[in-house]
């Protein structure tokens, strides 16, 4: 949007923890050095969460911070320890935030609530130490289990702002003075249009209740289509449950009071239905001003059997103790903003039980194989333990990845790269 101390989309990138590597280790005593197998495993990388700060109003803080990150998970030790768990990352985001994979565009999570917490990202999980490869067999494994590499991933945040009301209109016809008339809001306020480039959010108190208005950016014709502060705007009051529709019913900048109340709601109507079908009250403003009350009371024969019509001037705080009465008693007939319908509940960076593989063949001639397969076996193997990697040999076989190297044309001698490990294939 156009004022550059508010931000209201942002991209940032995530990394769960590592896993930490499982311990090779044996049990030894003075006098007897070699007994049975005691490696522990890795602890697992921490968690990437987001929270909902109710403290925080906008993305102007990830200007400065786009990139994080969960600690690793320690090493296992000896004596059968586990490895100490690496921290997990809390990313606190404003109320109305709502979190989207950049790759799938998934909406990943909506935060609406102070202290909701939504999990992102899991970290790696740990190696096991030799100590768990013991079998009846194989009494003495010289080789434990690499941790869980993770990847970064990109977010996009994008806030739509929480407010109980929504005060719309076009630009200079009020609506940032009858928001620091109602409220403790301190827009900045001036006579020129777009006055107001974000949105100001107000408490307003009636009597014993409150609720929260939203001054959002005036709307200009085309918004449906991303004109002018387009989209910008009319993100920002889809979350709203009611929307107070400002005119300037003084036509005092030569507007026609009937023509703007047409053109916003024509453009609510091209961006969404739910907009266009949420319910207004219409606040015909700056009645303070000679010829106002007439060209209200033609507003008023037109449209006052479809609408509660107030009339107000913003700037005397005259009719605003009738409006606060009439949103009160429309708020306590509606129901509390819902968590978007987009959000996939069942989305997860982490790919468990698909190992599938992919092979090439390099400038050099080699044959390369990559995937998930290969991110399994990186973990798994010791080729310079026998029977890992007779472990190793038998998975490439049991998956098909020899078959696909033969049917590829491999011949003996040819290299053939799996992860870090580099061999000569021999039939």
């Amino acid at each position: 949007m156009g004022d550059k101390s508010f931000t209201d989309v942002v991209r940032i990138t995530i990394k769960s923890g590592n896993g930490g590597d499982g311990m090779c280790s044996f049990q030894s005593f003075k006098g007897r050095p070699a007994m049975g197998p005691d490696g522990g495993d890795g602890g697992s990388g921490g968690n990437v969460y987001v929270e909902g700060d109710a403290s925080q109003s906008d993305f102007l803080a990830f200007r400065y911070k786009t990139k994080y990150a969960a600690g690793n998970g320690m090493r296992g030790g000896s004596k059968n320890c586990t490895g100490r768990s690496g921290d997990d990352c809390v990313i606190k985001v404003p109320l109305g935030t709502m979190v989207r994979d950049e790759d799938s565009g998934t909406v990943i999570a909506d935060i609406l609530e102070e202290g909701e917490k939504k999990l992102i990202c899991e970290g790696g999980k740990g190696g096991k130490g030799n100590a768990r490869f013991c079998t009846a067999k194989r009494h003495a494994p010289h080789f434990s289990q690499k941790g869980e590499t993770t990847e970064v991933h990109a977010l996009v945040l994008e806030l739509k702002i929480i407010a109980d009301v929504g005060i719309i209109g076009f630009p200079n016809v009020g609506k940032s003075t009858l928001l620091s008339k109602v409220s403790a809001a301190r827009p900045k306020i001036a006579d020129y249009h777009f006055t107001t480039l974000s949105p100001n959010l107000g408490v307003v108190r009636y009597y014993d209740n409150s609720f929260v208005a939203a001054d959002i950016p005036g709307l200009i014709e085309g918004a449906a289509e991303g004109a002018g502060l387009g989209h910008d705007f009319l993100r920002h009051i889809e979350r709203t449950r009611m929307l107070l529709h400002v005119i300037d019913v003084s036509g005092s900048e030569e507007r026609n009071p009937e023509e703007d109340f047409v053109k916003i709601n024509r453009e609510l109507k091209g961006y969404s239905d739910r907009l266009a079908s949420l319910p207004q009250i219409i606040v015909l403003n700056k009645c303070d001003i000679p010829g106002a009350r007439e060209n209200a009371a033609a507003f008023r024969k037109k449209y006052g059997k479809k609408y509660n019509i107030i009339e107000i001037s913003a700037l005397t705080g005259e009719g605003t103790d009738e409006l606060l009465r009439a949103v009160w008693e429309k708020l306590c007939t509606l129901p509390r903003p819902s968590r978007s319908e987009e959000v996939d509940e069942k989305f997860s960076y982490r790919k468990e039980g698909d190992l599938t593989f992919e092979i090439f063949i390099d400038d050099d001639g080699a044959f390369v194989v990559e995937g998930t397969l290969v991110d399994m076996l990186k973990r798994n193997v010791v080729l310079s333990d026998p029977s890992s990697a007779a472990y190793f040999e038998r998975v490439l076989r049991l998956r098909g990845v020899i078959d696909k190297l033969i049917e590829m044309g491999v011949k003996e001698g040819d290299t053939v790269v799996v992860g870090d490990t580099e061999f000569e294939y021999v039939p």
